[in-house]
Formats: C-alpha cells, structure tokens, sequence
C-alpha cells in the first residue's frame, strides 16, 4: 500500500513535469500578461516579442523551480483526492464499480487536495514567478539585470534577506488560486470521465476517454481559477521593501477598480491555451504511466 502511494507520487511527477516541459512558454507568457497591466507597460505581450527581446531561451525562464514544484504539488494533490475519495466512498456507501461520489463532494476534495499540496510546494512557485518576471523587467529598462543566477540562488537569495517567511509570500492567493484549480480540475475530470465511459462514446477506458475528459477539466480549471491567479502572480512578484498591495483583498480591489474586470482576467486566453495541452499531456501520460506500472487508472 504504502509504495503504491510513493509510486503514484513519482508518476504524477513524472507526468506533470512532461506536461509543463510542453507547455511551459504559455505559462510564461500568462505571467507576463498579468504583470503587464501592474507595471503600466502599454506593448503588447507575445511570444514572438520575447523571442525578439530577450532570446529564444527566455521562453523557459523560470522551468527549473516550475518542475521542482510539481513533484510535491502534483504528487500530493493526486495522492490526496484519490485517498480523500476512496474514504467517502466508504463513508457513502458508494463502492460499487463505475460509481462517483456526488459533485459537491468531489468539488470539496479537489479544493482541500490543491490547497494542502499547493501550501508545501508555494516557495517553488513563488521562485518560478520572478524568474518569469525578471526578463521583462530587464528588456524594459525597469531593473538592471536579473534578480538571480538560478534556482539555488534564488531560494538561497530570497530565504537570506526575507527569511523563511519570504519563501512563503503570496502563500494565501497562491494556495486559494491552486485549491480552486483542483476544485475544478480534479472532480471535473473523474465527473467527465465516468460520463464518457459510462456512453461507451469512445469505446472504453483508452487514450480517446482521457483526452475528452481532460478538455472538460481544462476549461472549467481556468474559468474558476484565472483571478486568483491574478492575484497570485501580482503579490508574488512585488518586492517586499516597496509592495504595491496589501494583501489580497487589496490586489483584488485595487486590479477591479484600475483594469476592470478585464484586469482579473488578463492572461485567460493562454491560461487557457496552456492548461487544456496540459491537462491533455498530463492526464494521458498519468493514464498510461499507471497502466504500464499495472495500477489502476484515476
């Protein structure tokens, strides 16, 4: 039992670092959009634009410290729904094969899964962001030259002049943005899934059955999570010398009220564009990982 659970762990890793290898520009390319409005910079935010103003690498600015994250945050949030699931499934009497726990249920798992796993892995994502970040900075004449010279010195850095505490700034939008990720992802993919298999649509639990249901999850994920990510991303990003936000509520408020509701969505579309490949790589690869380890699929 208890290497089934650390072999999960290990593929869940495993697969989510292939999906975020694969989908990594999208993801810095989000970020930069969410900072954007923050720093009043009026030039469109595109790949191409990166490309040309900082080099083809700078599309992978930050990748090291976003795989480092997966393994704690994806290991224990798919652990953790999964062990959460089979207990109210006891507890409801649910057991029967092909049966799924009632939505408001499964939402309520997925939400305490991603906050709990998100809560361990926040320093990493928290390093991941200003790297992101760094470059825009610089190729805009607004810092001198990157804050750190890797992931190492960015968590050495960030730990000696803020503490172990700074390793964790921005640790309430970031674990509410990860819980209401996994409120839609995780119950919306088990939902979707059961639904596919149960229509015979695509002719049993195979490769088609998980890339229908990871659409679903993908979609609903970022609707539900893109303005706590917002805000997410801002706090992480602001130096703790001269924060422009209070805290969340503040970012919140104060994004609404400058950049409208527009402002709390900015990045949606490649949020969007990179969590429905990412999701589709993930799940897949976790599908058929677990298959050829012989255990049972999610």
């Amino acid at each position: 039992m208890e290497n089934d659970l650390l072999l999960k762990l290990l593929l869940s890793g495993v697969a989510a670092s292939v999906a975020e290898t694969a989908t990594y520009p999208l993801d810095l390319l989000k970020t930069r959009l969410q900072l954007a409005g923050q720093l009043g910079q009026a030039a469109p935010v595109t790949l191409p634009s990166v490309v040309r103003a900082e080099g083809l690498l700078a599309l992978y600015k930050g990748l090291a410290p976003a795989v480092l994250r997966h393994f704690p945050y994806t290991g224990i949030r798919i652990v953790a729904f999964e062990q959460l699931s089979m207990f109210s499934r006891r507890r409801l009497g649910c057991e029967e094969p092909g049966s799924i726990l009632p939505l408001p249920v499964s939402l309520m798992l997925g939400l305490t899964a991603g906050g709990v796993a998100q809560l361990v892995a926040v320093p990493a994502d928290l390093v991941k962001v200003r790297m992101q970040a760094d470059g825009r900075l610089v190729a805009a004449g607004l810092q001198a030259a990157p804050r750190y010279r890797g992931v190492l010195h960015a968590f050495a850095s960030i730990f000696r002049q803020q503490g172990a505490a700074g390793l964790w700034r921005g640790s309430l939008p970031a674990v509410q943005r990860a819980a209401l990720v996994n409120l839609g992802e995780l119950s919306t993919y088990q939902q979707a899934k059961q639904a596919v298999l149960a229509s015979n649509l695509t002719g049993g639990d195979n490769v088609w059955a998980h890339a229908a249901s990871s659409v679903c999850s993908g979609l609903a994920a970022t609707v539900i999570s893109t303005p706590a990510d917002v805000v997410k991303t801002r706090l992480m990003n602001q130096e703790p010398h001269n924060p422009a936000y209070r805290g969340m509520m503040h970012c919140f408020t104060a994004t609404l009220r400058a950049e409208s509701w527009r402002g709390l969505y900015a990045g949606f579309l490649p949020t969007w564009a990179r969590l429905g490949p990412w999701q589709l790589v993930f799940w897949t690869t976790t599908e058929a990982l677990r298959k050829a380890g012989g255990m049972e699929g999610f």
